[in-house]
């Protein structure tokens, strides 16, 4: 091969290594705030729990998608929605450095599941949304939802539970922390039903209310 070939080559292969040549594409800005967390779902005050409940204010990249992919798998899991359907994650928000992690999930449930009186001591009931739960390791959060996009859901409503859980968590059983954990979920919980398009967002309003519910 001639030294001028070599070099066309050579140049090709630098190109090829980078996402484009010509300068039209840039990389994706990372995506390490609390903010910028499941999928932006958050809202200012549900990014600030995360931070404290996590005690960092720099995460790992977080991917997009998760809010339209979620909704959609409802949408989908409707019509077996008799028994219980499979959990589909919305995000997964980790620390840049540390072990633990928040896991934010959604799925339909049976009118059977819903918890009631039976729970863990640790778990707390407000009255929040059909019902709703937290404590230091995890919350839940229960709605209704007739939408336009689910079908049949106006004879019977969509029956939806958001779930928040730690990957390993040592925060203690206080006030503070089961109102973070819940404002987190309830935010995530509110974009989601937003996307399907339920009918006074199920039941939320805008920002959570915590008023403990007398068991």
């Amino acid at each position: 091969m001639t030294r001028a070939l070599k070099g066309a080559a050579a140049g090709l292969a630098v190109c090829f290594s980078v996402t484009a040549c010509g300068g039209d594409e840039t990389p994706e800005p990372e995506r390490v705030m609390a903010s910028q967390q499941c999928d932006g779902t958050l809202s200012p005050e549900a990014a600030r729990a995360l931070e404290t409940v996590l005690n960092t204010k720099k995460f790992d990249d977080a991917p997009t998608g998760g809010l339209e992919r979620t909704t959609d798998e409802l949408v989908h899991d409707y019509p077996e929605s008799w028994r219980r359907t499979p959990r589909h994650s919305l995000c997964r928000a980790s620390p840049a450095t540390g072990s633990d992690a928040v896991k934010i999930d959604f799925r339909l449930h049976r009118e059977a599941d819903l918890p009631g009186d039976e729970h863990a001591a640790d778990m707390h009931a407000y009255d929040m949304g059909v019902e709703a739960l937290s404590g230091p390791r995890m919350a839940e959060l229960y709605v209704r939802c007739v939408s336009p996009r689910i079908d049949g859901s106006g004879d019977r409503p969509a029956r939806i539970r958001g779930g928040l859980t730690f990957l390993r968590s040592k925060l203690p059983d206080t006030v503070l922390i089961r109102e973070a954990n819940l404002t987190i979920l309830h935010s995530a919980a509110l974009a989601v039903v937003r996307k399907l398009g339920c009918e006074n967002d199920a039941g939320l309003t805008e920002k959570p209310v915590f008023r403990p519910k007398r068991e």
